[in-house]
């Protein structure tokens, strides 16, 4: 799967499922801090993964992930 298209789909789910504001999406956005998602998000946002991309997520994947960008190359890395 193309990285743009993989960007695309996770900032389509980060904005309707999310409810974050399209303006606040950019490549180095905390997830914490300027996204504002808590651990519960973050279990809705595994949930999102395994939906939209088929991979599946656990929390040792999430280690040094911080931005929004750390969190596109890891799908992306999950997917290759």
């Amino acid at each position: 799967m193309d990285k743009e298209v993989i960007i695309e789909k996770i900032n389509d789910f980060l904005i309707d499922e999310f409810e974050v504001e399209s303006e606040d999406i950019s490549p180095e956005a905390n997830l914490k801090d300027t996204l504002e998602l808590d651990s519960l998000d973050f279990v809705d946002l595994v949930v999102a993964v395994e939906s939209n991309f088929g991979v599946k997520l656990v929390g040792e994947d999430f280690v040094g992930v911080k931005s929004l960008e750390d969190f596109y190359n890891l799908i992306e890395r999950k997917l290759s």
